[in-house]
């Protein structure tokens, strides 16, 4: 059994199921830090993490900010505006230039795919993914994964689709990894021209209305239309996406069972989901972020080196 993670985390491809189960094992102690009084651990007191965001994201930062700061962690923020990116400095001279300051992890997020990977295999500090164009976001699939074992409390067996833009999703890529090497059954729904041509290769069943999918599974996870990365051609219009796969309390209350409502954010209420079905009682999406920063937590600390034995203690040693 392989009990540690090795110097990165890239995405969740590579890593073995154990490798998953270690992560989210060691997460668990971690929770029981963001409900005390005093939100904070010495597990990391010394080291220095530098968030690089190259990409627009509030969810994603702020919960590493939480999760290294609970840790104890001292971090710098950086992102292209406003550095020397934007002078045409490249990536590799951004980290190296930082890893000269002595710092002990790098988290990046790139809108290119492979950024991670690239970065990794060029500086000696550890590296964690935080969202790599449309390639992986590895953090947010074990989070997911997390979610959906504190509900169902096993993975092995249960029924999950993902519903909407999987063309352009790494969250999708992350989560099929996952969920597949967890023993999930694993669907995808979606426009065809919103899933990857090779979609057949990811092991997945593949429903072509949401009905069908809402019958079938145990859990949605809901994924939002990324615009940003749209051509004109992909949908008709937002209504149409709605009328079509969007995700309602009518078709919600068809099924003849319930079923659990996920979403990795940010929301188009009224696009892929209703606010009713957002806010409603079979959703789990603040659960997904309250989760965000256990697990985070979790693969700071087991990069860091830490024990996943030790894991209660470190979360047992509080400041005052």
């Amino acid at each position: 059994m392989t009990r540690t993670l090795g110097k990165d985390l890239l995405g969740l491809e590579p890593l073995s199921t154990e490798q998953i189960r270690l992560i989210l094992d060691t997460a668990e102690p971690f929770k029981e830090v963001s409900e005390r009084q005093i939100k904070k651990v010495p597990a990391l007191r010394g080291m220095t993490i530098v968030n690089l965001f190259f990409e627009a994201s509030t969810r994603t930062r702020i919960s590493f900010e939480f999760a290294e700061k609970r840790l104890s962690a001292d971090t710098v923020n950086v992102g292209s505006s406003g550095s020397s990116v934007q002078k045409g400095e490249t990536l590799v001279d951004t980290a190296r230039n930082l890893e000269a300051m002595r710092i002990n992890m790098v988290v990046i997020r790139h809108s290119a795919s492979g950024a991670a990977h690239f970065l990794a295999d060029r500086i000696e500090s550890n590296v964690i993914n935080a969202g790599d164009g449309t390639h992986e976001h590895p953090t947010q699939g074990l989070l997911d994964l997390l979610t959906l074992r504190d509900h169902f409390r096993t993975l092995e067996g249960r029924r999950v689709c993902i519903v909407g833009d999987v063309l352009h999703s790494r969250v999708a890529r992350s989560n099929i990894w996952g969920l597949t090497k967890m023993g999930v059954e694993v669907a995808v729904c979606g426009p065809r021209s919103l899933l990857p041509k090779d979609i057949g290769e990811f092991g997945v069943r593949v429903f072509k209305r949401i009905d069908e999918a809402i019958e079938w599974a145990e859990a949605l996870n809901v994924l939002r239309l990324q615009l940003e990365r749209m051509q004109a051609g992909y949908i008709p219009s937002l209504r149409e996406y709605n009328r079509v796969f969007g995700v309602t309390r009518e078709r919600l209350e068809r099924a003849d069972h319930e079923v659990l409502i996920m979403h990795p954010g940010p929301m188009n209420r009224g696009v892929e989901i209703d606010s009713d079905v957002a806010d409603g009682e079979q959703s789990v999406i603040l659960d997904q972020v309250t989760n965000g920063v256990a697990v985070r937590m979790a693969v700071l600390y087991l990069l860091a080196g830490g024990r996943p034995d030790l894991a209660d203690a470190a979360k047992g040693g509080s400041e005052r």
